[in-house]
């Protein structure tokens, strides 16, 4: 199977792609989505023949794109034939709680997404204050709730947590909302302090402190706990979904699936080769020209390892011995011997997976497990 990512960096705050993308220019989302369609017709060989079976708008605000915009990038995935008639495909489209009103969500009906993931992080307003989002706690659960009348059935959420301040109990009660709301499917990242950030810089000057590893941990254990006792399934680190809901564009990119990339900043890969548009304006983007790296056996093993220890399935070490040799795969469980002896590592059915007690030092175990 294969997928289609469109990264679309609209946003209504200052970043490098607002100039472009400011109200002077009146033209700008037109042309964005002409030179996304352009890069379509262009790179509709990359895939090499796989099926698409995936189609995610996401990254930046996609939100901010008109039915429209929306129509015209439709009928290019079809007359490239990256879609065709007859053929079921989860359809995802990323928005911000504020951009979900009535007038839009009517304007979008005919397109045939049906699936929505929102960027609701917190629902409590402290906490979506210091991330500087727009949104209320009320207006993020009203999004929601108008979603689901317009028809959208498997709604995902993203929650954040390790924020500073942040207390268990209200980290329970931004769980506690989430299973109330019947989402289908969550996705939980503890925050990360990126360096150049204005958050980083906001943390080394002493304007607040993080939360504490011990705190950090407990909050992870109760997602968990909290979820599976709601009927969750946890089938990656980060996300959890109701059964038969999981997301099926982000599962690929877990189990070496192709997929293509849409956009500035957007990243594609193929089996064979890597291959990413620069982080640019879309002015810049408009007359892309991709990066590539050819990847190599050395590469390809560690995004085997990589990816595949993420899922709860975890590696397939048949699978492992199929793709890169008997010795490859005697070499991961002879590095893999001590993490399974402390019990952070398991087998089962073939499977080389993390335990509850290894996946809190995931990053570590890959590491080791890597060329």
């Amino acid at each position: 199977m294969a997928g289609i990512y469109f990264h679309i960096p609209f946003c209504k705050t200052r970043c490098v792609y607002c100039d472009f993308f400011s109200s002077t220019n009146k033209n700008a989302k037109e042309d964005y989505v002409k030179a996304m369609c352009k890069e379509l017709q262009d790179r509709k060989d990359y895939l090499r023949e796989q099926r698409v079976e995936t189609v995610y708008f996401g990254g930046g605000t996609p939100s901010q794109l008109t039915a429209k915009n929306y129509d015209r990038l439709f009928e290019t995935l079809y007359h490239c034939s990256y879609l065709v008639d007859n053929q079921e495909y989860e359809i995802t489209i990323e928005a911000n709680p504020d951009d979900i009103t009535n007038e839009y969500l009517h304007s979008i009906r005919h397109l045939p997404f049906n699936r929505i993931s929102l960027g609701i992080q917190s629902f409590n307003d402290y906490e979506l204050k210091f991330l500087n989002r727009r949104h209320s706690a009320q207006s993020a659960i009203r999004a929601i709730n108008l979603c689901k009348e317009y028809g959208f059935t498997n709604i995902g959420i993203d929650l954040m947590y390790g924020l500073p301040g942040q207390t268990q109990e209200i980290w329970m009660e931004n769980i506690r909302q989430s299973i109330l709301l019947n989402i289908k499917h969550v996705s939980a990242y503890h925050l990360i302090y990126e360096e150049e950030t204005p958050l980083y810089k906001l943390w080394k000057q002493g304007f607040f402190n993080p939360v504490d590893e011990e705190l950090s941990v407990k909050m992870f254990n109760t997602l968990i706990d909290s979820l599976a006792g709601a009927g969750f399934e946890q089938y990656e680190i980060s996300n959890f979904a109701r059964p038969g809901y999981p997301s099926k564009h982000n599962s690929s990119y877990w189990t070496g699936a192709y997929y293509l990339g849409i956009g500035a900043s957007a990243h594609s890969y193929n089996g064979i080769s890597r291959q990413w548009n620069k982080k640019i304006h879309g002015a810049q983007y408009i007359n892309y020209k991709p990066e590539i790296e050819l990847i190599d056996k050395k590469t390809a093993y560690n995004d085997f390892i990589i990816t595949r220890l993420r899922t709860m399935k975890g590696i397939n070490t048949d699978e492992l011995s199929s793709l890169f040799g008997e010795k490859a795969k005697n070499d991961c469980r002879k590095k893999a011997k001590k993490f399974l002896n402390a019990g952070m590592l398991e087998t089962v059915n073939n499977h080389l997976r993390l335990t509850g007690k290894g996946i809190l030092v995931s990053d570590g175990i890959m590491s080791e497990l890597m060329m």
